[in-house]
């Protein structure tokens, strides 16, 4: 997965848009399961899918974070100031933060609650023994950590947009496919 001079890879850059619409389905069923009545088979496939979805989230990123140790970023053109590129490798901890930190929170919190989490109808094996109390509030803390993680995406899409616009600088075309 090695960079060219100009742009990411093209698995990395499928990676990349692959994770980005898992997340949207994510947060999409998060809050369509809220609209539904909570033992419906609506309710169900919408926790499904946002478990399977987030749990395959949590695989992209483990590959995601390998590939990134045997490949260089391309270089941006023109170069941003040293506060711009310090806020980009923030940002990138945080969202690689989010990406793991929100699936394990969730397997381990419905483990804790009796539950079996399952990713695309596979059962995994449950990570901690039953802890009811444990488990609600694990999942509190997931639920509060995807809260933050509309504002780090909102953040993340909002720079890349800056990037391109204002900056006018490759940001944002180092993430697309070359169409020429």
């Amino acid at each position: 997965m090695s960079a060219s001079t100009t742009r990411y890879s093209a698995p990395t850059i499928a990676l990349h848009w692959i994770t980005l619409i898992l997340i949207a389905a994510v947060y999409a069923t998060a809050e369509l399961k809220g609209m539904v009545p909570k033992e419906s088979p609506e309710a169900g496939l919408m926790r499904m899918l946002h478990s399977s979805c987030g749990l395959t989230i949590l695989g992209l990123t483990a590959i995601r974070l390998i590939a990134r140790l045997f490949s260089r970023a391309p270089a941006i053109v023109p170069e941003p100031a040293a506060w711009e590129r310090l806020f980009a490798v923030l940002m990138h901890v945080a969202l690689y933060a989010l990406l793991l930190a929100l699936p394990l929170l969730a397997w381990y919190g419905i483990s804790a609650v009796g539950g079996t989490p399952h990713v695309w109808g596979i059962a995994l094996p449950t990570l901690t023994g039953e802890d009811k109390e444990l488990g609600r509030s694990v999942l509190g803390t997931h639920k509060l950590i995807a809260n933050i993680g509309y504002g780090l995406i909102a953040l993340h899409v909002l720079a890349a947009l800056r990037h391109h616009y204002a900056s006018k600088d490759n940001t944002l075309l180092r993430m697309l496919q070359n169409r020429g």
